[in-house]
C-alpha cells in the first residue's frame, strides 16, 4: 500500500504536487501531505526526546514544586488536547460504521497525536515532581506543533472560503478548538513555574535569578534585565550582585576535580613490596634496671610507587568534559547555519533574475533568513555562555586545588618554588585556561568551517577557487612570522620598561636630594634615553602591526581578486554574474575568520600546555605523611610527648638532620630546649608537628597542638581575629591573655585598639608586637601542649620576662599544661622541669637545671659562652626598663600615618580597610584626620569627557590626527568603490555566452584594490606613529611637570600612584590605545559603509535605520554603565583571592599546627567565589548586549532583503547581491564596534590620569630668563636671615617664625635644639623647598626669593642627613652633568677618604651601584655623599648631620675634612652630638620655632640657658 492509498483508497488525493505546493501563486500543502508529514513531526520530536529528557530528570533531581494554577491549567489542556484526538478518531469509527469509506490515515494520525498528547501531559507532571521550573523540550514541542498546525489552519481556511458546500463541520470544529488550545500550550510553556520547595533560591537573600527565569528568559538572557537597569540608573555596588549558583560554587567544584585528579594519580602507582625493621617493645619482659628488651620484627608492608605521570588532562575532561560537549554540539549547529547566508543570498539573486517566479518566493526566502540568522545569534551567544561558565568553573577548580595543595606539600616540595611562582599558577594560569576555553573547540571547528566553504565555493566557480586557496595559505606563514617578530620586540620593551620603572622609582624616593642638588634635569635626561630606546623599539612593532593589519584587512581582496581573475581568464566563455560573484564574498567572508582564528589557537594551546605541566608538577608534589605522628587516645600512656629512636629529614632523599632522638616529657612539664645556632633546636618542634619526614622511629603527641614559630606569623585581620584565630570570643578569658602577653600598653597606642587593621604580613606592628601577638594566640586556643620557638628573643628582655612569668612559667596561665620553649634566655633556665641541650641534630644532654651544671658537659659550656653578655643585658634592661617600654610601642606611634598610607598606598589592595570599628572611629576621628597625610587615588566614575579624546588628538597633533582619519575614509571609500564596480561587472550585458569588456573590468577591480590596500597601510602606520608621538609627548610632560612639583606634592602622593601612571597608564598609552583606536575606526567606517551601500541599493530602508540606529545607541551605553562598574567590582575582589594566599603560604606550618585547614580553606573558597560573583554577572552582560546587537544586525540584513524583494523590478541583481553581502557582515562590524567603544572609554581613562598632573601646584621657575647674577656667586657667603618664617601646609601654624640672624662669610655656626625645635626648617627655607611665608634671607646681598631654584639650589651645597645613592655609576652619582674632570672627581675621592676603596674595585669609577646604594656600606654612602659636596666646593656648606647611620670613625673623618677642606667658607650643621660643634664660632638655639639663644658656645655655656642643659645631658659640661 503506497503513501498515496493510505490517503485516499482511490488515490485522488496524492502526497506532492509540485504545481499546487511551488509554482503558483497561490501555494498551499496537499491534504495527504498536511495528515501525515505535518502531524507526524511533532510525534517524532517527542517520542525521541522524552526518553532522554526523563533520564536526564531522573539523574538531576531538583526538589519538588507544589501544585500551581500554572501547573494545573498546563494539565487540563493536555488532556483536553487529548480528548480532542480522540475524538477525532471515534468519529472516523462512527462515520465508518455508517458506511462511508475512510483512509487509514484518519485513524492513524489522531491516534498517535493523541499517545503524544497524554505523553506531553505525562512530562508536565514529571517536570514538576522534578523541580524544573520552566522547560526548554516543552516549549520547542509545543512551537514545532503550533507551526506544523499553522499550515493546516491556513489551508483549512482557504477550503472553506472557496469550497463552501464540502466542509465537514465536525472536523473543522475540533481542529479551531485544538488549534485554540495548543496556542494557549504555547503562552503558558513561556511562563515559570515557582522554585521548588528547600531550594537555594528560597533561602538565599539575593539568589541568581537565571535558575528560576523561563526558557524563553534564558536563552534571550533577559533575566539580567533587571540588574542592568539598577546599574544604569546608579553605579552597582557589591549588595547588588546575586550570588552564585549552587553548581558554580568553589564548594561544588573543587572536589570534583580533586577527586578526579586523586584518581588519575591513584592510577600511575603500583604496588612494591618493602621491607621495615621496626624496634618491639614488649611490656612484659623488663630488665632488672626497668629497661625493655628489644627485638626487632621484620614487617612487610605495600608501598605505592609511581610509575608514570598522572594525566591533569584526563581529570580536567572528566570534571568539566560532559557540560563542555553540550557547547561543541552548539558549535556544529552554528558551524552549518553560517552557510545558510550565503545560500540564501544565491536564491535571492536568482529571484530577482527570474522574473517570472511568483513574488511569495522572495518573501519566503526573506522570512527564511531572519529566522535562520536569529536562531545562529541565540545558538552562538548560548555556546559563549556555557564556554565562559565552563571557563570560570575551571578556573574556580584550579585556584581552589592549588590552595588546599598548598597545604599539604611537604617542606621540600615546597622550596622548588618560590612563593611568587605558586601564586602565579593560581592567577596567571588559571586566566590561561579561561582563555583558552572559550577559543578550545576552534581546533575543530575552524577546519570544519574551511571545508565547507571550499565545498560551496568549488560548487560555485569550479577549480579556480584554488587560486584564492593559495593566496590564503601564504597568509598564514607570513602572520605567523611576524607574531614571533612581535614576541622579540615585546622582550625587548618589556626590558626598556622595567629599568625604566626602576629608575623613576629611585627618583620618586629620592626627589628630596634631588631637589637639594638640583639635578632633576640630570635624571629626566636619563628616564627620557631609556623612553627613548623604549619607543624605538615600539616604532618597529608598530610597523610590523602595519603589515599584518594590511594582510588581515586585505586578504579576502587579494582571495577575491585572485580567484575571479582566474575564473575569467581561464575560459571566456565563464561568465562573472551576480549569483557567482557575491555568493563568493559572502564565502570568503566567512573563510576569512577561521583562518585568522587557528594560529591565535594554538599559540593559546601552547601556553595553556606549559601551565598544564607547571600546574601538574605543583598538584603531584610529595604531601605530607599524616603518619608522621601518632595521636594516642587520652588515656593511654603517661606521657604528653614521646619521641623513640627518632631520625628526621626534611625530605625524602636527604641525610637525617635529627638523628637517635629519644624524649619522654610528662603531661604539664615545662621543658627548655637550649643549644647553639643550628643545632637542631627549631628542627625538633617541626617533627613534633609532623612537618619533617620520619626516616625511623616512633612519635607521639597526646592531645591538640599550639605552636609559636620563631617567626611571628600574622594575618591580615584585626589585632582581636589574629589572637581569636578562628575561636569563639569569651571576654573574660581573652582579656587575661591580652594582659598577660603584655599586649595592653599596645592596644592604647594602637588608633582602633584591638579591632585596628593589621597589614600584610604586620606592616604596622613593630618585632615584639609581633612576636607577642603570635603568643597571645597559641595562649587563647587553650591546647593541651605548647611548642615555643623561641617567642623571647624578639621582645625586650624585661617584657620577656613578664611574658615568662604570666604565660610560660610555672605560675603563668599554662601552668599544668605541656611546655617546649626553645630559648637562648639563660635566665629562665632554673625554673623549668627539664632542659634538653641538644647538639649538632643530636639531644646530648636532659635533665634539670642543677643536674645538668653539675655534669660539666655541653650545657655547663654554653652556659659560660652565653653568661657574660647577658649578664651585661640584664643590668642594662633593668636600668632602661621604664624607657623600653615606650619604646617598644614605638612603631605603633606612628600607627595612625602608616594605616592610612598603607590603604593608600596605590597596590590595588581593597578599600574596605579605611573604616575600622564606628566606636573607635567616632573617638579617634580627630587624631586620625590629622596623622592623614596621603591622598588616595580617585577612582572616576561615570562617562569619560570629550575633552579627554580632543587632548589625545592634539597629544598626536592636529594634522596627523585629521590625515588618519582621511586615510580611513580612503580606505573605505576604495572598497565600497571595488565592491559598486563588482556589481557593475556582474550586470554587464552577455554577448555570445561571452562578457565584452572584462580585461578593462577585471584591472579596475584590481586598481581598486591595490588603493585599498595602500591606504590600510598607511593609515595604520600614521596611527601607530601617531599613537607614539602621542605617548612621548604625554609621558614627557608628565615626567616634567612631576619634577616640577614641589616637596609637599611627594609626600602627600603616595609613590605608588605615581609610578603606576609611569608604568600601566603609559603601557595602556604607548601598546593599547592605538591599535584599539584603529579596530574602533575600521569598525565604524564598516558599519557605516554597510548602511550606505544598503542605501543606496533600496532607499526604503531609510525607514529603518534611524529607530535600529536609536536602539542601538541606548542599548550600547545602557549595558556599558553596568559593564564597566562590573569589571571595577571584579578587579577589586581579585587581589584579596592573592593576598589571602600569599599569606597562607607563609603560614602554612601555623596553620597545620593548629589544625585550621579546613577555616583556611573555606575562607579562600569563599574569596574565589566573591570573585566570581561580580564575573559572572558581566559574562553574561556580554551575552545580554550581543544577543540585542546581533538582532539589530538581524534587522538590518532582513529589511535589505525585503525593501529589494518588493523592488526587484527596478533593481538590477548585480546592486541586490551587494546590499545583502554586506547587510550580512554587519552584525559582526557592530559587536565588534561596541566592545571597541567600551574598551576605548575604559583604555582612554588613562590619557586623563596621566594629564591630570599638569594642573597640580608647580615650585618656582628653575632658570629665570634675565639672570643678573654673578658668575661665581656666592663670593663670601655671608648670609642674612631677616625676621623669617615658614609653614608646611597653608592651613597650619607657623613652624618656624621671626628668625632674624647675621652670618659673616666664612663663620662656623651650629644649629641645635630639641626635635621638633624647627632646625630642618630652616635649612629648607635656605633652599627654598618650602618658600618664606614671612621675611627673607639674604647671601651676599642677594634676595634668594629672587633667583631661579637651580640657581639658588646649585651654588650651595648641603650633605644631607640620609645618604642617598641611585642606581647607576659611582661617577654618575658624584657628577650626573659631566660637569669635572676625572682627576677632580678622584681628588675628591681621595678627601673623602674612599680613594682606596675605589681604586679597589674592578670597574673603579665605573663601579656600577646597585638600587639605593645598596651594595655599599652606610659608612661608605656618607663618605659618598661628602664626595660630592668636596666636588661642587661652593662658599656655603649645610652640614644636616647624620650621626644615627656614621659609627665615630667614619664621623671623625668627615668632621676632620670638613674643618680642612672648608676652612674659608661658611658652614652650617644641624648638630646631634654638641661635642662636634663645641669649636664653632657660634651656636643658634632654637625653640619651638623661635630662636631662643645665639651666641659662641663658651658664652652659651656661661648664660647656663637651653644650651647649657643640652651639654650637661650630653656630659659635656
Amino acid at each position: 500500500m503506497g503513501i498515496d492509498s493510505f490517503c485516499s483508497l482511490d488515490g485522488s488525493d496524492p502526497f506532492w504536487d509540485w504545481n499546487r505546493t511551488w509554482q503558483t501563486l497561490n501555494p498551499d500543502l496537499t491534504p495527504c501531505f498536511q495528515n501525515t508529514v505535518l502531524v507526524w513531526i511533532p510525534c517524532f520530536y517527542l517520542c525521541l526526546f522524552a526518553p532522554l529528557y526523563i533520564l536526564y530528570l531522573k539523574r538531576n533531581d531538583r526538589g519538588y514544586i507544589c501544585m500551581t494554577h500554572l501547573n494545573r491549567a498546563k494539565t487540563a489542556i493536555g488532556f483536553t488536547l487529548w480528548l480532542i484526538c480522540w475524538a477525532d478518531v471515534f468519529y472516523s469509527f462512527w462515520e465508518r460504521s455508517h458506511g462511508a469509506t475512510i483512509a487509514p490515515v484518519y485513524l492513524v494520525s489522531p491516534t498517535m497525536l493523541g499517545v503524544t498528547m497524554l505523553l506531553a501531559t505525562f512530562l508536565i507532571q514529571y517536570e514538576r515532581k522534578k523541580g524544573v521550573q520552566s522547560s526548554g523540550v516543552m516549549l520547542n514541542f509545543w512551537l514545532i506543533t503550533i507551526v506544523c498546525a499553522t499550515v493546516t489552519f491556513r489551508s483549512k481556511i482557504l477550503h472553506a472560503l472557496n469550497e463552501p458546500a464540502s466542509v465537514n463541520v465536525f472536523k473543522y470544529t475540533t481542529f479551531y478548538i485544538y488549534y485554540t488550545m495548543l496556542l494557549i500550550s504555547l503562552i503558558l510553556a513561556c511562563f515559570s513555574d515557582r522554585p521548588p520547595l528547600f531550594s537555594q533560591a528560597v533561602r538565599d537573600s539575593n539568589p541568581c535569578p537565571e535558575s528560576g527565569a523561563s526558557f524563553l528568559s534564558r536563552i534571550t538572557f533577559w533575566w539580567i534585565t533587571g540588574l542592568m537597569v539598577t546599574g544604569y540608573k546608579r553605579p552597582l555596588e557589591e549588595k547588588d550582585l546575586w550570588s552564585l549558583n549552587t553548581e558554580d560554587k568553589s564548594q561544588r567544584v573543587v572536589p570534583q576535580l580533586v577527586c578526579r585528579w586523586d584518581q588519575e594519580c591513584n592510577k600511575v602507582k603500583r604496588p612494591v613490596d618493602k621491607t621495615l625493621y621496626s624496634p618491639k617493645r614488649s611490656a612484659r619482659e623488663e630488665k632488672k634496671d626497668g629497661q625493655p628488651i628489644e627485638e626487632s620484627e621484620i614487617l612487610l608492608t605495600k608501598t605505592l610507587q609511581k610509575t608514570g605521570d598522572p594525566s591533569l588532562f584526563c581529570a580536567l575532561c572528566r570534571t568539566f568534559g560532559p557540560y563542555f560537549l553540550v557547547s561543541s554540539l552548539y558549535k556544529i549547529i552554528h558551524d552549518i547555519l553560517m552557510f545558510v547566508g550565503p545560500e540564501i543570498l544565491r536564491l535571492l539573486i536568482q529571484f530577482v533574475n527570474d522574473s517570472s517566479a511568483p513574488d511569495w518566493h522572495g518573501y519566503f526566502y526573506t522570512t527564511l533568513l531572519f529566522v535562520c540568522t536569529c536562531v545562529q545569534t541565540l545558538i552562538l551567544q548560548k555556546y559563549f555562555h556555557v564556554c565562559f561558565v565552563t571557563g570560570m568553573r575551571l578556573r574556580t577548580a584550579i585556584v581552589g586545588a592549588v590552595y588546599r595543595k598548598a597545604l599539604v606539600i611537604t617542606n621540600a616540595a615546597r622550596r622548588t618554588s618560590t612563593v611568587g611562582e605558586i601564586v602565579n599558577l593560581m592567577s596567571v594560569d588559571a586566566q590561561r585556561f579561561m582563555d583558552l576555553i572559550t577559543y578550545i573547540n576552534m581546533i575543530w571547528s575552524a577546519p570544519l568551517q574551511v571545508i565547507l566553504a571550499l565545498y560551496f565555493l568549488w560548487q560555485n566557480l569550479g577549480p579556480s577557487v584554488l587560486a584564492g586557496i593559495a593566496v590564503m595559505v601564504l597568509m598564514v606563514p607570513l602572520n605567523a612570522v611576524i607574531a614571533m617578530k612581535t614576541k622579540t620586540y615585546q622582550v625587548a620593551q618589556m626590558k626598556s620598561k622595567d629599568n625604566r620603572i626602576k629608575l623613576m622609582n629611585e627618583v620618586l624616593n629620592g626627589i628630596k636630594v634631588l631637589k637639594l642638588y638640583a639635578w632633576e634635569l640630570a635624571f629626566k635626561d636619563k628616564v627620557s634615553a631609556i623612553r627613548e630606546s623604549e619607543l624605538r623599539v615600539l616604532k618597529k612593532t608598530a610597523y610590523l602591526g602595519a603589515v599584518s593589519t594590511f594582510t588581515w584587512v586585505c586578504a579576502p581582496f587579494l582571495v577575491a581578486l585572485s580567484t575571479f581573475a582566474v575564473y575569467v581568464l581561464v575560459d571566456e566563455h565563464n561568465i562573472l554574474d551576480a549569483q557567482k560573484a557575491f555568493v563568493s564574498l559572502a564565502l570568503f567572508n566567512i573563510l576569512r575568520f577561521p583562518l585568522n582564528m587557528l594560529p591565535m589557537v594554538i599559540s593559546s594551546m601552547v601556553q595553556a600546555s606549559v601551565s598544564m605541566k607547571r600546574l601538574r608538577v605543583f598538584l603531584s608534589h610529595e604531601e605530607l605523611d599524616e603518619d608522621n605522628v601518632e595521636r594516642p587516645a587520652i588515656s593511654s600512656s603517661p606521657d604528653s610527648i614521646r619521641i623513640v629512636d627518632g631520625a628526621f629529614s626534611w625530605s625524602k632523599d636527604d641525610s637525617p638532620t635529627l638523628k637517635r632522638i629519644n624524649v619522654c616529657i610528662p603531661e604539664g612539664a615545662l621543658v627548655a630546649v637550649v643549644g647553639h645556632v643550628g643545632s637542631g633546636k627549631s628542627s625538633l618542634l617541626s617533627a613534633l608537628l609532623g612537618e619533617m619526614q620520619k626516616q625511623e622511629g616512633y612519635v607521639s603527641i597526646k592531645g591538640s597542638v599550639a605552636y609559636v614559630p620563631q617567626q611571628a606569623w600574622i594575618q591580615n585581620a584585626t589585632l582581636k581575629d589574629n589572637i581569636l584565630f578562628g575561636r569563639d570570643a569569651k571576654d573574660s578569658w581573652y582579656q587575661k591573655v591580652v594582659e598577660a602577653c603584655a599586649l595592653l600598653p599596645d592596644l592604647e597606642i594602637l588608633p582602633g585598639g584591638d579591632s585596628t587593621e593589621i597589614g600584610e604580613k604586620g606592616v604596622n606592628l613593630s618585632g615584639g608586637q609581633k612576636q607577642r601577638v603570635s603568643v597571645a594566640r597559641a595562649v587563647y586556643c587553650s591546647c593541651a601542649v605548647y611548642l615555643l620557638d623561641d617567642p623571647l628573643s624578639a621582645v625586650d628582655a624585661h617584657v620577656g620576662k613578664h611574658i615568662f612569668e604570666k604565660v610560660i612559667g610555672p605560675q603563668g596561665l599554662l601552668q599544668g599544661r605541656t611546655r617546649v620553649l626553645v630559648t637562648h634566655g639563660l635566665s629562665f633556665l632554673p625554673q623549668v622541669d627539664l632542659i634538653l641541650v641538644m647538639v649538632d641534630g643530636e639531644i646530648t644532654e636532659m635533665g634539670s637545671y642543677t643536674e645538668l651544671l653539675g655534669r660539666q658537659g655541653a650545657f655547663a659550656e654554653f652556659l659560660h659562652t652565653y653568661t657574660n653578655t647577658e649578664q651585661e643585658e640584664v643590668e642594662e634592661s633593668v636600668a632602661e626598663a621604664p624607657r623600653k617600654g615606650l619604646e617598644n610601642g614605638g612603631p605603633a606611634a606612628m600607627l595612625g600615618q602608616s594605616l592610612n598610607s598603607l590603604n593608600t598606598a596605590g597596590t590595588g589592595k581593597t578599600p574596605q580597610k579605611t573604616e575600622p570599628n564606628d566606636v573607635a572611629a567616632s573617638k579617634k576621628t580627630k587624631s586620625a584626620d590629622a596623622a592623614r597625610l596621603t591622598e588616595a587615588d580617585k577612582a572616576n566614575t561615570g562617562r569619560v569627557k570629550l575633552s579627554v579624546f580632543w587632548e589625545y588628538m592634539k597629544a598626536i597633533g592636529l594634522p596627523l590626527s585629521i590625515f588618519s582619519i582621511f586615510l580611513f575614509f580612503c580606505h573605505h571609500l576604495s572598497s565600497l568603490g571595488s565592491n559598486y564596480w563588482l556589481s557593475l561587472w556582474t550586470d554587464d550585458p552577455v554577448i555570445n555566452n561571452t562578457q565584452p569588456n572584462r580585461e578593462m573590468r577585471l584591472g579596475v577591480y584590481g586598481a581598486l584594490g591595490i588603493s585599498q590596500g595602500i591606504a590600510v597601510f598607511c593609515y595604520s602606520v600614521a596611527v601607530s606613529v601617531g599613537g607614539i608621538l602621542a605617548s612621548r609627548y604625554l609621558h614627557q610632560t608628565m615626567l616634567y611637570n612631576v619634577l616640577r612639583s614641589p616637596m609637599s606634592f611627594f609626600e602627600r602622593t603616595p609613590s605608588g600612584n605615581l609610578v603606576n601612571r609611569f608604568a600601566k597608564e603609559t603601557d595602556t598609552i604607548d601598546s593599547v590605545i592605538p591599535s584599539i583606536i584603529k579596530m574602533f575606526m575600521g569598525s565604524m567606517f564598516n558599519v557605516l559603509g554597510s548602511c550606505a551601500v544598503i542605501l543606496i541599493a533600496t532607499p526604503l530602508v531609510a525607514i529603518i535605520i534611524p529607530p535600529l540606529g536609536l536602539f542601538y545607541f541606548f542599548v550600547q551605553r545602557f549595558y556599558v554603565a553596568s559593564s564597566r562598574q562590573l569589571k571595577r567590582l571584579e578587579s577589586v575582589s581579585r587581589s584579596p583571592v592573592y593576598t589571602h594566599f600569599n599569606e597562607t603560604l607563609l603560614g602554612t606550618s601555623v596553620i597545620r599546627a593548629f589544625g585550621e585547614q579546613q577555616r583556611f580553606i573555606t575562607e579562600s573558597d569563599g574569596r574565589v567565589d566573591h570573585n566570581q560573583k561580580a564575573y559572572f554577572p558581566s559574562i553574561v552582560a556580554n551575552r545580554w548586549l550581543a544577543v540585542r546587537l546581533e538582532f539589530v544586525g538581524n534587522c538590518i540584513v532582513t529589511f535589505a532583503a525585503l525593501f529589494a524583494v518588493m523592488a526587484r523590478d527596478s533593481l538590477s541583481p548585480g546592486i541586490m547581491g551587494l546590499s545583502i553581502s554586506y547587510a550580512l557582515q554587519v552584525t559582526a562590524s557592530l559587536n565588534w564596534l561596541v566592545r571597541m567603544s567600551s574598551e576605548l572609554e575604559t583604555n582612554i581613562v588613562a590619557v586623563e590620569k596621566v594629564k591630570e598632573y599638569g594642573d597640580t601646584e608647580k615650585e618656582a621657575e628653575w632658570r629665570l630668563e634675565h639672570s643678573t647674577l654673578p658668575a661665581g656667586w656666592p663670593t663670601a657667603g655671608h648670609i642674612e636671615i631677616h625676621n623669617f618664617g615658614l609653614r608646611y601646609r597653608e592651613d597650619l601654624e607657623l613652624a618656624i617664625s621671626d628668625i632674624s640672624v647675621n652670618i659673616e662669610g666664612g663663620e662656623k655656626v651650629g644649629i641645635v635644639g630639641r626635635t621638633g625645635a624647627g632646625k630642618s626648617s630652616l635649612t629648607l627655607g635656605l633652599f627654598r623647598i618650602i618658600e618664606a611665608a614671612q621675611g627673607e634671607i639674604r647671601i651676599d646681598g642677594v634676595n634668594v626669593a629672587e633667583l631661579g631654584l637651580h640657581e639658588l639650589r646649585s651654588r650651595i651645597t648641603i650633605i644631607p642627613q640620609d645618604p642617598v645613592l641611585f642606581s647607576g655609576s659611582l661617577r654618575m652619582n658624584l657628577d650626573p652633568f659631566d660637569g669635572y674632570t676625572d682627576e677632580d672627581v678622584w681628588r675628591a675621592l681621595e678627601l673623602a677618604h674612599l680613594k682606596n676603596f675605589v681604586s679597589g674595585l674592578p670597574d673603579k669609577l665605573n663601579h656600577e651601584c646597585s638600587e639605593g646604594g645598596e651594595n655599599l656600606s652606610l659608612g661608605q654612602r656618607q663618605l659618598v655623599c661628602l664626595a660630592r659636596a668636596l666636588l661642587r666646593k661652593t662658599k656655603i656648606l649645610v652640614l644636616d648631620e647624620a650621626t644615627a647611620a656614621v659609627d665615630l670613625e667614619t664621623d671623625n673623618l668627615i668632621q676632620s675634612t670638613i674643618r680642612t677642606q672648608f676652612e674659608d667658607c661658611t658652614v652650617l650643621t644641624i648638630a646631634h652630638r654638641l661635642n662636634t660643634i663645641m669649636d664653632y664660632t657660634r651656636v643658634l638655639v632654637l625653640d619651638k620655632g623661635q630662636m631662643a639663644e645665639f651666641d659662641s658656645p663658651s658664652n652659651l655655656i656661661a648664660k647656663k640657658g637651653i644650651f647649657y642643659k643640652m651639654a650637661k645631658d650630653s656630659g659635656l659640661v
